[in-house]
C-alpha cells in the first residue's frame, strides 16, 4: 500500500503500510517526495510517521539485491540523503516506532526531532555487526548526531536488541507507550509543536543539524 497521508488538524500523519517496511528506491522516493510536498504547505504544521502491524521499518531491503554489494551501498547513499532532507525539515518531526525498527530503520527513526516507542513489544536495534554490513561514516554520524556517544558505541558495537524501556533509559527515544497509544501519543506530542514559526525553527535546525546534513549530501 504504501505511504498515505492523513490530517489530525495541523499534524500530517504518514502511515507506511508495505509489510516490513523496508527501505528500497521505491519507498524512499515515496517518503522522500512526501516530506517535499509537505515542506512547502503554507502555516502551523508537524510531522508523524508510523508503520503497521509489528514493523516500524525492517531496514535496508536487501534481499531484492541479490548480493550485489555494490548496489547496497546505493541504498545507503539514498537513505544518507533522505536522513539529511528529514533532519532540516522546516516543521517538527516525530517517529511513531509501533514495532521493530531495524538497522536503516533504527537510522531514519535518528532524523526525528522525537521518537515515540512502542513498550511492550518491538526491538531497536543496529545489527549490522551481525549481518556483516559495515557501516559508512555517515552512517554513524547518524547515529553521533542524536545518540548519547557511549549509547551509539553500544549498539553498533554489539547488535543489542533494546525493548521500549531499554530504549528509553539509553536516550535512543524520548517516550515509550502502550501499543494502542503510540500513534496517539506522538501526534499529541506534534500538535504541541505545530505552531512554532517555521521559518525560525528551519534556522535552528540547520544550526544543529546543517553540518551532518552536508555531511550526507543535501
Amino acid at each position: 500500500m504504501g505511504v498515505t497521508r492523513s490530517f489530525d488538524g495541523p499534524v500530517a500523519v504518514l502511515t507506511w503500510d508495505d509489510g516490513e517496511n523496508r527501505l528500497n528506491p521505491a519507498s524512499m522516493d515515496e517518503l522522500a517526495g512526501q516530506f517535499a510536498e509537505l515542506a512547502e504547505r503554507d502555516g502551523p504544521l508537524a510531522i508523524v510517521l508510523t508503520g503497521v502491524g509489528k514493523f516500524f521499518s525492517n531496514g535496508l531491503d536487501l534481499a531484492s539485491l541479490g548480493g550485489d554489494l555494490e548496489g547496497v551501498y546505493g541504498l545507503v547513499e539514498r537513505l544518507e540523503r533522505l536522513v539529511a532532507q528529514l533532519v532540516v525539515l522546516p516543521a517538527y518531526t516525530v517517529a511513531a516506532i509501533n514495532g521493530h525498527c531495524f538497522a536503516g530503520g533504527a537510522l531514519l527513526g535518528c532524523a526525528f526531532d522525537r521518537r515515540v516507542m512502542r513498550a511492550d513489544r518491538g526491538y531497536w536495534c543496529m545489527n549490522e555487526a551481525e549481518i556483516g554490513l559495515a557501516l559508512t561514516e555517515g552512517l554513524w554520524a547518524i547515529l553521533e548526531n542524536r545518540l548519547p556517544r557511549a549509547s551509539a558505541v553500544e549498539a553498533m558495537t554489539t547488535a543489542r536488541r533494546y525493548g521500549g524501556p531499554d530504549a528509553l533509559a539509553a536516550g535512543i527515544v524520548e517516550e515509550v507507550a502502550d501499543g494502542d497509544q503510540v500513534l496517539e501519543r506522538a501526534v499529541a506530542a506534534a500538535s504541541r509543536l505545530a505552531h512554532l514559526d517555521r521559518r525560525t525553527l528551519a534556522h535552528h535546525k540547520r544550526l544543529a543539524h546543517g553540518a551532518l546534513a552536508a555531511r550526507l549530501g543535501a
